[in-house]
């Protein structure tokens, strides 16, 4: 089932008596639980896409339903009480500073009329949920980076949201934290049952906790689909870009095995077979190991590696066509900067 469906939606702003296109005919379907990443470089879109969700953008075309509702179609009390059904996350926080952390979480609740009692035991147990019980009096100026987004997080929970959206939600935080927060992320949507959606131009978080990916870029959606799929053959260049670190697009690429490199990806029985060494030993060519690492994917272990190739176009082809019959994943069309 979806809960929300994004339907040729597409944004333009007048900036200085141009038009700007901001998004540009967007489709995109996050079912009910999913925890679904939307990815891209700065300046691709993802943020006014997020924002657009909750309609604190207005679209200028398309459609954006909520459980089937479109919602241009509301008035805005019915839009109100349609966005208490969406919690929303930030990168900077956006906590009251002269409140302390249990009149934060109650904020939102006390803007519904529920009463201060109510709203107390509320902010209590998500405090509890979110593991910062002893610090309901501390202020945020007295809290650390995590422990703001905890209470950030513990905030947009207040009114008992369908879909939570992070917009950023760690790229401010160092990575020890960050993993932390993606954890009690991976937490809330297991045991509450929440769908989230997670804004970022971090594959590395998206690879972490999310099912799904669409990759925006240039205000356009360029690839969806399944976080592991994208990751072990990205067909966009936004995504290899995002995967790799590299810009690709702006490098000018000789048609690969000269002086090239590649990009290989081990997953199921792949793993366990000593492919490299028998590049070597049947086929007697070298091959250099620029990167290796293992990504913790949907709960699978999948490992990847950057290879040098050899200089001569015949034995880099042989090489590849031996990875893939070995049942690897080979992305091409990578050039080592």
């Amino acid at each position: 089932m979806n809960v929300i469906e994004i339907k040729n939606l597409t944004k333009k702003y007048e900036v200085e008596g141009n038009t700007v296109t901001a998004l540009e005919n967007i489709n995109l379907s996050i079912e009910k639980g999913d925890i679904y990443g939307i990815i891209g470089m700065s300046g691709a879109g993802k943020s006014t896409l997020v924002r657009s969700i909750n309609y604190l953008e207005k679209p200028t075309e398309g459609s954006v339903l909520i459980d089937g509702i479109n919602l241009s179609e509301l008035n805005r009390k019915e839009l109100r009480k349609m966005r208490s059904g969406i919690g929303m996350i930030f990168q900077g926080f956006n906590l009251l500073e002269q409140r302390n952390v249990l009149g934060n979480i109650c904020f939102p609740l006390e803007l519904m009329g529920v009463s201060r009692k109510e709203a107390r035991d509320k902010a209590r147990n998500l405090l509890r949920l979110v593991k910062l019980e002893d610090k309901e009096r501390a202020y945020p100026s007295q809290l650390s980076g995590g422990q703001k987004q905890r209470v950030a997080i513990a905030r947009a929970l207040a009114t008992n949201p369908r879909i939570l959206l992070c917009d950023e939600a760690t790229s401010a935080l160092d990575p020890q934290t960050t993993a932390a927060i993606l954890k009690l992320l991976k937490e809330i949507n297991e045991s509450l049952g929440i769908t989230i959606v997670v804004i970022t131009h971090q594959m590395s978080v998206v690879t972490k906790i999310c099912g799904k990916v669409a990759i925006i870029d240039g205000g356009k959606l360029v690839e969806s689909g399944l976080v592991e799929e994208i990751f072990a053959q990205p067909k966009s260049d936004a995504a290899k870009e995002l995967i790799s670190g590299k810009n690709i697009r702006y490098t000018p690429i000789k048609k690969l095995y000269a002086q090239d490199t590649i990009r290989i990806v081990f997953r199921n029985n792949s793993a366990y077979e000593p492919v490299l060494a028998n590049v070597v030993l049947k086929l007697g060519y070298p091959i250099n190991i620029l990167k290796a690492d293992t990504q913790n994917i949907a709960g699978k272990a999948v490992g990847e590696m950057i290879l040098g190739l050899p200089d001569d176009e015949k034995a880099g082809k042989e090489i590849i066509a031996y990875l893939r019959e070995s049942g690897l994943t080979v992305t091409e069309g990578l050039k080592d900067e």
